[in-house]
């Protein structure tokens, strides 16, 4: 048997999130936060810790810097129950990036040093652990400046070593959503874009146009919708689930806790329907505290969130 269900290579760094500040940040003043949270932050690790949190075993990869924010998100990774074991610290004048996250009214502005993010290359993978699994995922596509060229081919290793794969593309800092991507998608099995970026990938206005266009690209399209839920596509056509009615406390994370939620039913073998409805399940929950991973912490909470939102055959 495999050591881990699903591996993951990915960025690891914190969030810094700045509550209650002025819609308009003026120059030259002191502007006020009335809270503030930080947290474990990245895609990819947000991701990884909350996978771990609702039982699936995950084995991760990751370059950081050695540095004092390093070794916290390390630590924070590894309470959760993930191994960080192939994780590489690297001494030096890049240090480990950090994210500001500014919430607002409507939407929010996230401010990110990528720091060692960008220089994780292929010399920093081991692909006999990555492949110890079952399953193997990968986010944040633009951010890994110096593997981006290496990504297809490592997609096509883990599936040819027998795994199957995920892919979050997450934003393009640029905002070119060049078609290299394209060339991963052809050895992913679950594609988990939300609504924006897979009009962004496919250059398509109209979800529905972009939805088919990705569809026919992937075995299963899962796209998030945000308060309108998700939608899935696969060979069975498409399922549409609406979102859970919660006391949102911080989106932060949500889309990445829709995807450990997705995943973790996937690999267990979970249909079309019970793998959208456990990403919506597991999203919802991250929104219920600040941050990405805080509500994944207190495990009584968890419990009693699934015993009145999960529905038959899905447990924490």
């Amino acid at each position: 048997m495999p050591r881990f269900d699903v591996t993951v290579v990915g960025e690891l760094n914190l969030d810094l999130i700045l509550y209650g500040l002025p819609q308009e940040l003026e120059p030259e003043r002191e502007l006020m936060a009335r809270g503030m949270t930080l947290t474990l932050g990245s895609s990819s690790a947000i991701f990884a810790h909350n996978l771990s949190a609702i039982g699936s075993k995950v084995g991760f990869i990751s370059r950081i810097g050695d540095d004092p924010l390093g070794q916290v998100a390390l630590d924070r990774l590894k309470a959760g129950g993930v191994d960080v074991s192939n994780v590489r610290k690297v001494s030096g004048p890049t240090t480990t990036g950090l994210t500001v996250i500014l919430p607002r009214t409507r939407g929010r502005n996230i401010l990110t040093y990528p720091g060692t993010m960008n220089d994780m290359c292929r010399d920093d993978l081991d692909l006999d652990y990555l492949a110890d699994s079952k399953h193997f995922h990968l986010s944040s596509f633009f951010l890994h400046r110096a593997l981006r060229a290496d990504i297809p081919k490592l997609f096509r290793a883990m599936k040819e070593r027998g795994l199957t794969t995920s892919f979050d593309t997450n934003d393009d800092p640029d905002d070119r959503w060049d078609s290299d991507l394209l060339e991963a998608l052809n050895y992913v099995d679950v594609f988990l874009p939300n609504d924006r970026e897979a009009r962004k990938i496919t250059r398509e206005e109209d979800l529905e146009t972009a939805i088919s266009a990705l569809s026919q690209r992937v075995p299963i399209l899962a796209v998030k919708l945000g308060a309108e839920g998700a939608i899935a596509a696969g060979s069975s056509g498409q399922v549409r689930c609406p979102a859970l009615q919660v006391e949102v406390v911080d989106p932060v994370g949500a889309g990445d806790s829709f995807d450990a939620g997705f995943i973790h039913q996937y690999v267990r073998g979970g249909d079309l329907a019970d793998c959208l409805a456990h990403g919506n399940l597991i999203g919802a929950f991250s929104t219920t505290r600040p941050g990405g991973t805080e509500a994944f912490l207190d495990r009584t909470h968890l419990e009693r969130f699934f015993s009145q939102h999960a529905r038959g055959g899905i447990r924490p």
